[in-house]
């Protein structure tokens, strides 16, 4: 149990019903622990606070539940946060602090300041390794073997619709995950160096495009940095039975790349039989494509 020095706010909860509550919590029986889960979760988020100490205690089973319980809280919480987020306009939103938001939803123990820092990292590599590398050589290319070859990001083929390639933390600890994420990965890295690149949401599939005043040029990041010209792209879409329509080869908005995410993410979850799951990602995608 607790130690004896530890200090809980168990706001206004009279002081033999928490104690019941916590006996309780350790309790084997399922039904008993359902009941007393559902009584713990209707006093609100607070609840986390005074949950807090049991994760440490010498019963596995009240140990077991307090953790249990904080998870389901702190998924709540960072759940409402990216709902919110959502729900701003599209010049609030940054696209980085949206894939983290989200990333929190199904993570919500992950830091994303230390990922961030990661990122920072990855960015400084690349631009000493940019440095040092033969100028003669397409820049392009030399990114690609940069992020595809040195940090071996590689689109995941084997486990395609795996959830986990949809969220930014899993695709860093991993390297590897789905087309949307990986051209997430590599505009937050480009553009850190200030470099002029954008997703591209063909049907699909996504792409990142670069453009300067010298060459447009598509990134193919799911396949190891495939260089495509905008007539591959369109031969892309007649392969595909789509419209060649030019549109579909604007830049993406945050927003836009956001609820690509979440609706792959959707996608995934009906697929897997997720219902829950799916539902609440259905929400986000409401909330981004309203």
């Amino acid at each position: 149990m607790q130690p004896a020095t530890t200090k809980i706010n168990w706001g206004p909860l009279p002081e033999r019903e928490r104690s019941a509550l916590i006996s309780l919590l350790g309790d084997d029986d399922p039904s008993v622990y359902q009941a007393v889960r559902q009584k713990i979760l209707s006093l609100g988020h607070d609840t986390q606070v005074w949950l807090r100490p049991f994760r440490l205690s010498s019963d596995p089973m009240l140990r077991r539940h307090a953790m249990e319980l904080i998870q389901h809280i702190d998924r709540e919480i960072a759940d409402s946060r990216f709902m919110a987020y959502c729900l701003q306009s599209e010049e609030q939103l940054d696209l980085e602090t949206g894939a983290w938001l989200l990333a929190r939803t199904q993570y919500p123990e992950i830091n994303p300041t230390a990922y961030r820092a990661l990122l920072d990292d990855y960015a400084g590599e690349l631009r000493e390794w940019l440095a040092l590398s033969n100028p003669q050589e397409r820049l392009l290319t030399r990114i690609n073997e940069f992020v595809f070859t040195q940090l071996s990001f590689t689109g995941n083929m084997e486990n395609y619709y795996d959830p986990e390639n949809s969220f930014l933390n899993r695709v860093l600890d991993r390297r590897t995950g789905n087309p949307i994420s990986l051209s997430l990965v590599y505009i937050l890295l480009t553009q850190r160096l200030g470099l002029p690149v954008c997703g591209i949401g063909l049907p699909g599939h996504s792409l990142c495009r670069y453009l300067s005043e010298l060459e447009e040029v598509y990134v193919d990041t799911f396949n190891l940095g495939k260089l495509l010209t905008r007539a591959d792209c369109m031969e892309h879409l007649a392969r595909c039975h789509h419209a060649g329509r030019e549109e579909y080869l604007n830049p993406m908005s945050e927003r836009r790349m956001l609820a690509r995410m979440c609706g792959n993410l959707e996608q995934i979850y009906l697929e897997l039989k997720q219902t829950d799951d799916a539902a609440r990602v259905q929400r986000y995608l409401f909330a981004l494509t309203r």
